[in-house]
């Protein structure tokens, strides 16, 4: 499946998270870190997901950029 992440910067590093998967995200110092964590993170919970029988959230996220 193919999740869409989001990645922001912040003062301190950068944040990456899945609005599919509700409550994941991660905090790395750099952008690399965080694409790194964000792809363990998304493994782990979904095989965390499978094992109680969760259902696994359909990828449904977009993006689009608006000139302005």
């Amino acid at each position: 499946m193919k999740y869409l992440v989001i990645y922001e910067k912040s003062e301190s590093g950068w944040g990456a998270y899945a609005p599919d998967l509700p409550g994941l995200g991660v905090a790395a110092e750099t952008q690399d870190e965080a694409k790194e964590l964000i792809r363990e993170a998304i493994e782990f919970h979904l095989e965390g997901m499978r094992q109680h029988g969760d259902a696994i959230p359909t990828p449904s996220a977009t993006t689009e950029y608006i000139t302005v």
